[in-house]
């Protein structure tokens, strides 16, 4: 063979040992490739949290006053109103009898009036030694006991009217003409501005869910469904029964009466929060944590603070920002550095 054919044989070789290793390597690229697994990723998003509920509860006054006699000992002349009655503030309610204080006032005038007039003939005379000193502030002293004595007489007489504290509905009237004014019942129960609401009962898993100003469908029993607004969340949970009380503000109608029940249906809190899917969060030895997909499609493992919860989604205090892609299942058995290969949650 000669010198020629030998380095045309060598150059063959060459190329074809070069065109086989090519083909090595793109193997070993592709192989690399499959060796990545499929995970279904979804992301960190902004969204309302919570779910639908109901509960059910009792109507009660929004605001409720309690009236009765400061007075003991004298009888009910007049009752002006009866329950279901719309009155004002200062309205009469009730009157007592005054016949017998009236005459004790006229009586307690005269004694004040000499009392006086002896205080006044003293006047001056400190030191002149007509009268002891004693004895001219023993007069001064009973001219102010006596009208302490009147004014105390005409303060009750002032009483003797029992009127309205506030404006609103009579819910209730124990009191009746010839009852005689004592003990600490009230006479009078009044519903300040005729406002009901709603005092629902509501569980601890649910409470969390509840807002100030979300809103709320109640339904009458045999009656109307009516729009009712969130007004205060109870800040505690009955031990023994785990339910909390939400009181819902409801509109003034003659249809809610104080003391029927009531069932509201609560939407979605509206509250916009960061969140995560539930299924998402791991939980281990060192905390709750989400696996999050970098833009080579790499798990990273990334430590979290929760909040509240509903509708299955769990509010992220910290964590990744809105936008991440996140592992949506932390059942996948996906660690952290693993080239993955995601597929969007909802993608064709």
């Amino acid at each position: 063979m000669t010198t020629r054919s030998l380095i045309a044989t060598a150059l063959v070789c060459g190329a074809v040992g070069l065109a086989g290793c090519g083909k090595k390597t793109d193997t070993a690229k592709a192989s690399g490739a499959d060796l990545a697994r499929a995970v279904t990723v979804t992301r960190v998003e902004s969204r309302p949290l919570g779910g639908g509920f109901k509960a059910s509860g009792q109507l009660i006054p929004r605001e409720e006053a309690a009236v009765g006699s400061e007075l003991s000992g004298y009888r009910v002349a007049k009752v002006f109103v009866e329950e279901g009655a719309w009155v004002r503030a200062g309205q009469p309610l009730a009157q007592l009898d005054n016949t017998l204080l009236r005459a004790q006032i006229a009586q307690q005038a005269a004694v004040t009036a000499q009392s006086e007039a002896e205080a006044q003939r003293v006047a001056g005379m400190d030191g002149q030694g007509v009268l002891s000193q004693e004895q001219i502030e023993t007069r001064r002293y009973q001219a102010k006991a006596q009208a302490a004595a009147l004014a105390e007489l005409r303060t009750k007489d002032s009483r003797m009217t029992i009127t309205a504290p506030v404006a609103g509905r009579v819910l209730e009237r124990t009191v009746r003409p010839g009852d005689v004014a004592g003990g600490s019942a009230p006479w009078f129960r009044i519903a300040r501005d005729g406002l009901v609401e709603l005092n629902a009962e509501v569980n601890e898993a649910d409470l969390a869910n509840v807002r100030v100003g979300q809103s709320v469908a109640v339904t009458i029993p045999g009656g109307p469904t009516v729009s009712g607004v969130v007004r205060l969340v109870s800040p505690q949970i009955d031990a023994n029964t785990h339910l909390g009380r939400v009181r819902v503000r409801l509109p003034l109608r003659e249809d809610l009466r104080a003391g029927g029940l009531a069932s509201g249906t609560f939407g979605a809190s509206g509250a916009v929060v960061t969140a995560v899917p539930e299924a998402a969060i791991r939980y281990d030895a060192d905390g709750a944590s989400v696996i999050t997909i970098d833009a080579d499609n790499r798990a990273r493992q990334v430590k979290i603070r929760t909040g509240q919860r509903g509708g299955g989604y769990v509010q992220l205090l910290e964590g990744p920002p809105i936008g991440a892609r996140i592992v949506q299942s932390a059942a996948a058995f996906t660690l952290d550095g693993d080239k993955v290969k995601p597929i969007e949650q909802g993608a064709r």
